[in-house]
């Protein structure tokens, strides 16, 4: 565990689903830290609690009972307001489906999140240029979704969770509907601006193969993590 500061800190996390007989323990006692600038890949099969880990991250859910940090801040039992406001502000999402406006360019579809933060429209711009030219898509900015391939959908998908300059961005399967080759092209990708810009990246994957562009990966079993290890990112 590295001595730097946690962006994440869960401790004692149960996240339990319906109620008597009929109860499921998705997440039992689970305490888990990440570093500030560390790429963490989290697997596990189906139903071994990785999802429900991430949903609560990214305070898309909250947790039945435990403690949850979030940048020093403890976010378990803050009101959905205030968690809206932290996932606007403070954590970038990326989806296996991409997400993107089908109709609205490249360079709009990154300007969305600082709409939502009411950003003046001239500073929108210019970031939202500045996150395509990160990830490569300068080029790219006016085309719409459909003219652009997979790989490039997922890279307007992560520029657009770079734009709003999160403390941690979350990557759910983000290489599930890409080919081989995209794939560790995308991979390739989050472990440049993880080594380059210090981001710290949390990746659900069931593909091992994706994991080992983490510098660490955590398995999940019955609702809690079962093994920890680290590794140098390729």
């Amino acid at each position: 565990m590295s001595a730097r500061a946690p962006v994440i800190s869960l401790r004692g996390i149960s996240r339990v689903f319906g109620r008597g007989e009929s109860a499921v323990k998705a997440l039992n006692g689970v305490d888990l830290d990440v570093a500030q600038g560390e790429f963490v890949a989290v697997m596990g099969a189906s139903g071994s609690g990785k999802s429900t880990c991430m949903n609560i991250i990214g305070c898309l859910d909250r947790p039945t009972g435990g403690d949850y940090f979030f940048c020093g801040l403890e976010v378990s039992r803050l009101s959905p307001d205030e968690l809206a406001l932290i996932r606007r502000h403070q954590i970038g999402f990326i989806f296996q489906g991409f997400n993107l406006l089908a109709r609205t360019t490249a360079l709009a579809n990154v300007e969305l999140p600082l709409i939502y933060q009411r950003v003046p429209k001239k500073e929108r711009r210019t970031r939202a240029e500045e996150a395509l030219a990160a990830v490569g898509l300068s080029s790219r900015a006016h085309h719409l979704p459909n003219e652009l391939s997979g790989g490039q959908q997922q890279r307007t998908a992560i520029a657009r969770a770079l734009v709003t300059q999160p403390s941690l961005l979350l990557a759910d399967e983000p290489t599930g509907n890409l080919d081989s080759a995209t794939k560790v092209e995308v991979m390739n990708l989050l472990a440049d601006l993880n080594r380059r810009r210090g981001i710290t990246i949390v990746m659900v994957t069931h593909e091992p193969d994706m994991s080992q562009f983490a510098s660490r990966q955590v398995v999940f079993r019955d609702g809690r993590p079962v093994g920890d290890s680290q590794k140098e990112a390729l």
